[in-house]
């Protein structure tokens, strides 16, 4: 089967970028908005039991991420993909490392751009237009999310939890 870790930000900033999504990215009905930790992957279910018992022991030692957008950037010319740009920070890039490391070992396919895809799959004319439109908008957000995701891919293309893991460092 399947699967991808995620955090997923806040109704606020979901219902932000969803109002892009439904006009500018194909995959709005797969998934929520969401950042993307760690890639698609395959697993069986021995493996992902293995997995989650990881990603309970990496939960438990790091706090809760803060999450701020400030503008509206794309990955354009290498893809025409449109996004909130979320600012990398110390519990960020913490949380990216661990999640490729260890038994989660492995090299992840680009560097790691923190964001929150809002619009792909566009021409370029439609990129050039959307992105020259959404540039001039005020985006800005801050937000504190303490749970990231575990996520697996249904038969029809879609995505769906399989377990929550809440970031408690510090936390009884």
């Amino acid at each position: 089967m399947k699967y991808g870790i995620v955090l997923f930000p806040a109704k606020k900033l979901q219902d932000l970028a969803n109002s892009y999504r439904k006009r500018y990215d194909p995959h709005y009905a797969l998934i929520p908005p969401h950042l993307t930790l760690k890639t698609p992957f395959e697993a069986s279910d021995e493996e992902v039991k293995a997995i989650s018992k990881e990603l309970r022991s990496v939960a438990n030692k790091l706090s809760p991420i803060k999450l701020e957008v400030q503008k509206i950037s794309s990955f354009s010319p290498v893809n025409n993909v449109i996004y909130l740009k979320v600012e990398p920070n110390d519990e960020l890039m913490e949380l990216h490392t661990e999640l490729h490391s260890g038994s989660l070992d492995s090299k992840p396919e680009y560097s790691f751009v923190p964001h929150i895809t809002i619009g792909q799959k566009l021409s370029d004319a439609e990129m050039a237009d959307v992105l020259g439109q959404l540039k001039m908008q005020d985006n800005h957000h801050i937000e504190l999310v303490d749970r990231f995701h575990l996520l697996y891919q249904l038969d029809n293309g879609a995505w769906t939890v399989y377990e929550t893991f809440i970031l408690e460092k510090g936390e009884l």
